[in-house]
């Protein structure tokens, strides 16, 4: 296989367009065309549909970018190893839900790891993109979030897809609003108790083999009269803080980022579904020492936070 084929297949995935490709690479256009058509060929599988949006991902060609991005940095680093005579960075990769008990095990592990050259990819996202960046991307980790009733369609899918797994943690979720949040002094909250208020949910929950609207339904009760959907835990904490109004179901979440925020963390008794958080990779990867580094960290913090 072409090396150099590769590459350009590689790029012209990242802009969508083989024009501005070809200007990448300092490339005819013809020629690069000619090149992905090569390519395609010798591994029988089309990588791109051709239309009128640009350069567009066949599901072969996606997991075959995976696989081309991982080859290629495993090249790059080889490179720079032997021709440069620099030393070998270790690598921590994981992909997680948006849990603050999660990112506390990520700043306690960073202030543990040695003198020693590292790089550490992490990044939060829903379950579905978490297998993904396992099983075509250059992740390692992953730690996927589900209710209890959906086990069996997880446990399935990780076992098809040749992924070892095993549970971290298990909790009901908790409400978080605003210190000055009309219900915050209120000792008992009730499903009903929210009908008026605002809620914050995540944008993109992902159970295999069920869609998205099923999914949504069968979560917790969103009688809640406005919703406000998000995708990263920046925005939901800049609305919590100063919308009085929010509130949003949680992983039970650390002292000091509640404090942070001016928030409260309330238990409502009308909530008994159960979550799970289980770790995830590739059957028979070896876990490297970062990764033993951050799983210890990562029990530490749900031993202090999901009592």
């Amino acid at each position: 296989m072409n090396i150099l084929h590769m590459q350009y297949a590689v790029e012209v995935a990242r802009v969508g367009s083989l024009s501005q490709a070809a200007r990448n690479l300092i490339l005819a256009q013809p020629n690069l065309s000619r090149s992905i058509k090569e390519l395609e060929g010798e591994i029988g599988i089309r990588i791109f549909e051709r239309s009128t949006k640009g350069m567009l991902l066949t599901p072969e060609g996606e997991e075959f970018i995976g696989y081309a991005k991982e080859i290629l940095n495993h090249i790059a680093s080889v490179d720079k190893i032997y021709k440069t005579g620099a030393a070998k960075k270790q690598k921590f990769s994981i992909s997680v839900p948006r849990a603050c008990y999660i990112s506390e095990a990520l700043a306690n592990f960073s202030k543990s790891i040695p003198d020693m050259h590292a790089e550490v990819f992490y990044m939060e996202t829903n379950s579905e993109r978490t297998i993904s960046n396992i099983l075509n991307s250059d992740y390692k980790l992953g730690i996927i979030r589900y209710a209890e009733n959906y086990d069996k369609y997880f446990k399935a899918m990780l076992e098809e897809k040749g992924l070892t797994y095993e549970m971290i943690a298990e909790f009901t979720y908790k409400l978080i609003m605003s210190a000055e949040h009309p219900l915050a002094q209120k000792e008992k909250i009730t499903f009903d108790d929210l009908e008026d208020y605002i809620r914050i949910a995540h944008a993109d929950p992902y159970v295999p083999t069920l869609s998205m609207a099923k999914v949504v339904r069968e979560e917790l009760p969103d009688n809640a009269k406005s919703c406000i959907y998000i995708f990263e835990r920046a925005s939901q904490f800049d609305l919590l803080s100063k919308n009085h109004r929010t509130f949003m179901w949680v992983s039970p979440a650390p002292d000091d980022v509640l404090q942070k925020y001016n928030l409260v963390q309330k238990n409502c008794e009308s909530n008994t579904r159960i979550y799970k958080d289980i770790l995830v990779y590739k059957t028979g990867y070896k876990l490297t020492k970062l990764d033993q580094m951050f799983i210890t960290e990562l029990c530490l913090s749900r031993r202090r936070n999901l009592k």
